[in-house]
């Protein structure tokens, strides 16, 4: 309560509002992250107290997270690469004139699981991340195997395309400095290719660059093609969404715990969970609205369980997180049971004003959504070099690198290839994102076993997962087949199976 009384002030909720507005711009974005805007406002932690400073830098990692939700919707560009599940039914049903709804959805769904992911930072930080601490390398080892059976599901129907699409994401993974020895690898004597390939360059190719040449080619007149609708969801839209946010929020804030486990793995594990469970999985990817229920869940409630290990352990499980970190040590506040014991002020009032900066996002964002919808009354003709622009920026931004925006519009060629021949992207990303991860654990896990793999079996928790892994292969497998066939006996009957 002392806590709520401080966060309520007239300056921290100031910090609070300019944090949240700052995150869902950004968020909005391509390419410019809540990474690069925590970073670019660090020194302003030179200026504000502590409470403010770390409240605003807090406001921009979680508003972020809704604001990457928006042009996903809408444009099917994702602002945040956690954004990425939600493009997947977000963009159908708003080209079916409910984008509306999908963007009430996405905001109630946001709040919810910041809500709760708040509520856990508040009751269970100690008992979790203690919890947490018993993931070593093996176990995160087998998450990624786990992680991974996420390619049948999201194959798009060819599961020779989506493996085929998944080894090209890994091997583009391996480009760069391996992380065992330090040596380049895959570079052929380019030097900028020792870096790697920047992950928010291939998503920027891939949805937005791929969206602008998709447009072009429709030559459309606006940026969506219905209506929007009604921003506030009907009774039928809740009822439909209120389990899959309650699963996606679980998902996300227990995942959220593990350090490396990002916002956008949880929103794919989320979004492939809604899909198993649903008795309509057909629906998904044409314009289901717990496609986008779950995954915003998801990640709002992951970026919220990330602070119960940055507060209680020291522990940042996501680069915003690390620069946050950052922020506490320029700050002289030590992460640990110590900053609990030394500053309770402090880190009560934070905690407090998270619930007051979800609120914020609801109240300020659910009447701004009109702000976005009117972008889609906007000519193509206008909004394409505005789309790329942005593209340019974003990519450019990450690492003032002009072979990042080359990458960028590269892989939107190839992203358009990809779109016309019907092969699944989205594998493609998700493998990008796991393979450093994939890679550094294995490393790890052999290192701790002297060579020896039966490490990874031999530990109760990694062997449970692995158990859960292959179940999830066999069963997605079979629900992938399920799936193709009543869409084939629909679509034999003439019945239209995205309706």
């Amino acid at each position: 309560m002392d806590g709520f009384s401080s966060a309520l002030s007239l300056e921290n909720l100031l910090m609070a509002a300019v944090g949240a507005l700052v995150g869902t711009f950004v968020g909005v974005l391509p390419g410019l992250g809540p990474t690069s805007a925590i970073a670019i406002l660090l020194p302003l932690t030179g200026v504000l107290e502590p409470t403010q400073g770390i409240i605003m830098l807090a406001g921009i990692y979680y508003g972020a997270m809704y604001g990457g939700s928006t042009t996903a919707i809408l444009l099917n560009i994702p602002g945040e690469i956690s954004s990425v599940p939600t493009c997947l039914d977000g963009y159908p049903l708003a080209k079916k004139g409910k984008g509306g709804p999908a963007l009430g959805i996405s905001a109630i769904a946001s709040f919810g699981a910041g809500v709760l992911g708040v509520i856990g930072l508040v009751f269970f930080a100690p008992i979790l991340a203690d919890q947490a601490l018993k993931f070593g390398p093996p176990e995160y080892f087998a998450l990624m195997l786990l992680a991974l059976t996420l390619m049948v599901s999201l194959s798009g129907g060819s599961l020779i395309k989506s493996f085929l699409m998944g080894a090209f994401g890994y091997s583009l993974s391996l480009v760069g400095l391996g992380p065992s020895s330090g040596m380049p690898r895959f570079d052929y004597g380019v030097s900028q290719l020792m870096g790697g390939f920047d992950m928010i360059s291939i998503i920027i190719g891939l949805f937005a660059v791929t969206e602008v040449l998709k447009g072009i080619e429709e030559r459309r007149s606006g940026a969506t093609i219905a209506k929007t609708g009604s921003v506030y969801p009907g009774k039928e839209e809740l009822m439909k969404s209120a389990a899959p946010m309650l699963r996606g929020g679980l998902v996300g804030f227990f995942l959220g715990l593990l350090p490396g486990c990002s916002a956008a793995i949880t929103a794919f594990l989320a979004y492939d969970l809604e899909k198993k469970v649903s008795k309509h999985p057909e629906r998904f990817g044409n314009g289901a609205i717990e496609g986008v229920a779950a995954p915003e869940a998801a990640n709002n409630a992951t970026s919220s369980a990330g602070f119960i290990p940055l507060f209680s352990l020291g522990i940042p499980s996501s680069p915003p997180l690390a620069i946050l970190l950052a922020g506490l040590m320029i700050y002289g506040l030590t992460p640990g049971p110590v900053l609990f014991e030394q500053h309770a002020p402090f880190v009560w009032t934070v905690i407090a004003s998270m619930f007051v900066g979800n609120t914020m996002l609801l109240i300020l964002n659910l009447p701004m959504v009109w702000v976005w919808v009117k972008l889609t009354r906007v000519p193509y003709g206008i909004m394409a070099p505005i789309i790329l622009m942005f593209c340019t920026i974003g990519a450019y931004s990450v690492r003032n690198s002009l072979f990042d925006v080359s990458t960028a519009f590269l892989f939107g060629a190839l992203g358009y290839l990809f779109h016309k021949y019907k092969w699944p992207v989205v594998p493609l990303v998700l493998c990008f994102i796991l393979g450093p991860l994939l890679e550094e654990s294995f490393i790890q896990t052999m290192a701790m076993g002297a060579g020896n793999i039966a490490i990874v079996w031999s530990r109760p928790i990694s062997l449970v997962i692995l158990v859960a892994a292959a179940a999830l292969l066999v069963i997605s497998i079979l629900l992938n087949r399920r799936t193709n066939k009543r869409v084939r006996e629909e679509q034999a009957h003439g019945i239209d199976v995205a309706s």
